[in-house]
């Protein structure tokens, strides 16, 4: 629906949330969000990230350090307890993804609009 909606020219910007940026500024959230912005860059759409500073962590030197949570596989072969998949059929389940700061146009934060190569040094200041 991202692409579908982005090939419409009918956007401008994309703006995300975020559960924790690197002081790289890669960035994780909910699963689905590196997708969004790998699509945007393909259609020259600017892709923001709206967080505060509670959530950069300058002590995460990229995102290959965020430990991302795992869901358990029955939430998408079960349902009310019911078996939906095919017996034998397991899933990654994934609860996040990490959205490299390349692909990140800038971080919306209290202290304004920065690139993502500017995190460390601005939370440094505080």
């Amino acid at each position: 629906m991202v692409a579908a909606l982005l090939n419409s020219r009918k956007i401008d910007a994309i703006i995300v949330g975020a559960d924790r940026v690197a002081a790289n500024g890669d960035t994780a959230n909910k699963i689905g969000t590196y997708q969004m912005a790998v699509v945007a860059k393909h259609h020259g759409v600017p892709f923001y990230v709206a967080a505060p500073f509670t959530s950069i962590d300058v002590a995460i030197a990229d995102g290959s350090y965020i430990k991302i949570e795992e869901r358990p596989e029955h939430e998408l072969t079960h349902i009310g307890g019911q078996r939906i998949a095919a017996p034998g059929i397991g899933c990654w389940n994934p609860a996040f993804d990490v959205t490299p700061a390349e692909l990140i146009t800038g971080i919306i934060t209290e202290r304004g609009v920065l690139k993502p190569s500017e995190l460390a040094e601005k939370v440094r200041q505080k």
